[in-house]
C-alpha cells in the first residue's frame, strides 16, 4: 500500500521533473517538501525499491512508468476536485488548493470516475490546468505568458503558473480570472513591467505577475 507522503514526494517529482521528462535534483525536491535533502534520500530509495522512481547518485531521480501513472491519477483527482469545490460548492479559486491536497489521496477509483461524470468530464481546473482523463492522457493547449507578450496584442487568459491564495486573491482584486480578455499596451524597457487593459480596466503590473499568467493570442 502506498502511503500519502509516498505520494506527495511522487506528485512533487513529477512537477518538478516538468511531467518527468526530465532529472530531478534531491535539494530541490528536498526544498519542495520543506525537508533534508537526507530525509529526501531516503524517501527517494524507498520509492526506488517500490520500483516508482529511478534513482542514481548525484544524477537525480526519475520517476518509473508505474511512478508516473501514479502521479497523474493524483492529479487528477486533484483537479477534478477543485471543479467541484468550484462549481458545486461555490468555494472561489483561492480557496481550493489546500482542500483540494486533502482530497486527492482519497482511494476509491469509483468515487473519482462518478465525480468526473457528476462534473460532465471537464478538461480544465479552475486555475486553467489540463485534467488527465481516467486513461492518463493529458491534452495540453498552447499558451504563453504575459511576461512573453507582445505590444498590442490582445490575448484571453488561460490560466496561472502560481496558485497561491495570495496571487489568486490579487488577480480577483484586479478582475482577471480565466477568459479575461487582456490588452498588451505598452512594455517598459527600464524594468519589464507590463500595462495592460484587463477587462476594459487599466493596469500596470510587475515581472512576477506577468510571470505567472498564461495566456492565448486572440
Amino acid at each position: 500500500m502506498i502511503t500519502l507522503t509516498e505520494e506527495n514526494y511522487i506528485k512533487a517529482i513529477y512537477h518538478l521533473g516538468k511531467q518527468g521528462r526530465e532529472n530531478v535534483n534531491t535539494n530541490a525536491l528536498a526544498e519542495a517538501m520543506n525537508t533534508k535533502a537526507s530525509s529526501a534520500t531516503d524517501m527517494i530509495r524507498k520509492l526506488a525499491e517500490k520500483d516508482y522512481a529511478n534513482y542514481k547518485k548525484y544524477k537525480g531521480v526519475t520517476l518509473t512508468e508505474s511512478g508516473k501513472k501514479i502521479a497523474i491519477n493524483i492529479i487528477r483527482k486533484h483537479r477534478l476536485w477543485e471543479v467541484f469545490l468550484v462549481e458545486k460548492l461555490n468555494f472561489t479559486w483561492d480557496e481550493v488548493h489546500d482542500l483540494a491536497e486533502q482530497l486527492e489521496h482519497i482511494k476509491s477509483q469509483k468515487l473519482i470516475d462518478e465525480l468526473d461524470a457528476f462534473l460532465g468530464h471537464p478538461t480544465h481546473d479552475p486555475h486553467g490546468d489540463p485534467i488527465p482523463d481516467k486513461h492518463g492522457e493529458i491534452t495540453f493547449v498552447e499558451k504563453t505568458i504575459l511576461s512573453q507578450a507582445q505590444e498590442h496584442q490582445k490575448y484571453s487568459c488561460l490560466g496561472v503558473n502560481d496558485s497561491s491564495s495570495e496571487f489568486l486573491q490579487y488577480l480577483n482584486k484586479n478582475n482577471i480570472g480565466l477568459g479575461s480578455i487582456i490588452e498588451v499596451m505598452h512594455i517598459e524597457p527600464f524594468d519589464k513591467s507590463i500595462s495592460i487593459k484587463a477587462n476594459g480596466k487599466l493596469l500596470t503590473v510587475s515581472q512576477s505577475v506577468a510571470k505567472n499568467l498564461y495566456l492565448k493570442k486572440l
